[in-house]
């Protein structure tokens, strides 16, 4: 099946430039498909791809959260997928090529054939068909792609929460092997802070802070007591080790770091963390520096320290069935939503270097 039709799309051709592009729409064999976007989440990475800090150079369409409807599907594909032209599906970031030891072990993430460089929204656009990422009104659906259905009645938008969402449940919960009452302390309050505070939540947990800093966070944080933060920390006011300890009376069994770009999050992390207990490292620092953090503490505390990179497809349809059945708040999460035209706007009004004063939206979504 092939269509003379363009695809829009939103090109990366440099850090900062973001130029909206139409595309040729690649024809479709038996073995491929196409999804027409119906929404795609924003994630810290993609301003880190915006600014340059994560820019491999090649022009690209970025977007690796991205939710639609199959448009064309070959019969092989269909097969494969496990899924019909109609159905609504969300893709996973990475792709999978089924059969090599991670994958057929579901750590898709490590797949021998596949990797970063060829997940979705890092693709660069020369490499066939080029339509790679989120930020268009299509994607291609490669051989190796993972779909997931999406539940009947969860809306487009409020399903692109199934990444942030399948971060909280795999890294707050399922990598520490987290123990009904435990003590939790959750670095980053953005939204897979925010996922990581509701998994452990829903897990048992027996206390959960979450910390942030500065005015930009203090939304994120009031949002965080609401659903269900016993201690809320802005790190900039509030020292988070007292304040835990004073709030519980001894230290975390586990940490989750989700910051982005904060240096100084590892030293807090290991200061948290009761002995013997787990830190999981999901935030990236963005360089090497790490003020305050003391390596002899690991040792003397016999931390375990874990670090954890994407999620995968168990944790993924456990968070669609959980946004669509609703009941741990994290479905009601505000979202700002922006066409192509606006995703530049977006990302850098979610970075905080917007030129106005307002508050950084919490969730920003593409809706081509």
């Amino acid at each position: 099946m092939s269509t003379a039709r363009a695809v829009r799309a939103a090109v990366l051709e440099a850090p900062g430039r973001l130029v909206l592009t139409d595309l040729p729409r690649p024809r479709i064999g038996d073995d491929d498909g196409i999804l027409r976007v119906e929404a795609c989440g924003l994630c810290g990475t993609d301003h880190e791809q915006f600014t340059g800090e994560l820019f491999g150079g090649a022009p690209l369409i970025p977007g690796h959260e991205t939710v639609g409807v199959v448009e064309e599907l070959g019969p092989a594909a269909a097969r494969r997928f496990g899924v019909r032209v109609g159905d609504r599906v969300a893709v996973e970031v990475f792709q999978s090529c089924r059969r090599c030891p991670p994958c057929v072990a579901g750590a898709v993430r490590h797949c021998v054939a596949h990797g970063l460089a060829d997940a979705y929204g890092f693709t660069p656009r020369h490499r066939t068909p080029g339509l790679w990422g989120g930020y268009a009104t299509h994607l291609y659906l490669a051989p190796d792609a993972c779909l997931l259905p999406v539940p009947d009645g969860l809306d487009p938008v409020t399903a692109t929460l199934f990444n942030p969402l399948g971060a909280g449940l795999r890294w707050a919960v399922r990598v520490p092997a987290l123990a009904a009452g435990a003590v939790v302390a959750v670095l980053g309050p953005g939204v897979r802070g925010l996922a990581a505070l509701v998994a452990a939540r829903r897990a048992g947990a027996g206390f959960v802070m979450v910390t942030g800093r500065g005015r930009r966070d203090a939304p994120r944080l009031a949002l965080a007591a609401r659903l269900g933060a016993d201690l809320c920390v802005d790190v900039a006011e509030v020292d988070p080790v007292a304040a835990l300890a004073e709030g519980t009376g001894r230290l975390a069994d586990v940490v989750v770091d989700v910051t982005a770009k904060a240096p100084a999050a590892l030293g807090q992390a290991v200061a948290l963390a009761r002995p013997g207990g787990t830190v999981v490292l999901a935030g990236t620092r963005g360089g090497d520096a790490t003020p305050g953090f003391a390596p002899d503490l690991v040792v003397y505390k016999e931390l375990h320290m874990i670090g954890a990179l994407g999620v995968d497809p168990a944790d993924y349809r456990e968070a669609l069935e959980l946004l669509a059945h609703g009941g741990t708040g994290y479905e009601t999460i505000p979202h700002t939503t922006v066409t192509l035209e606006g995703a530049a706007g977006l990302l850098i009004e979610m970075s905080g270097e917007g030129a106005g004063d307002g508050e950084p939206p919490i969730h920003g979504v593409i809706v081509p």
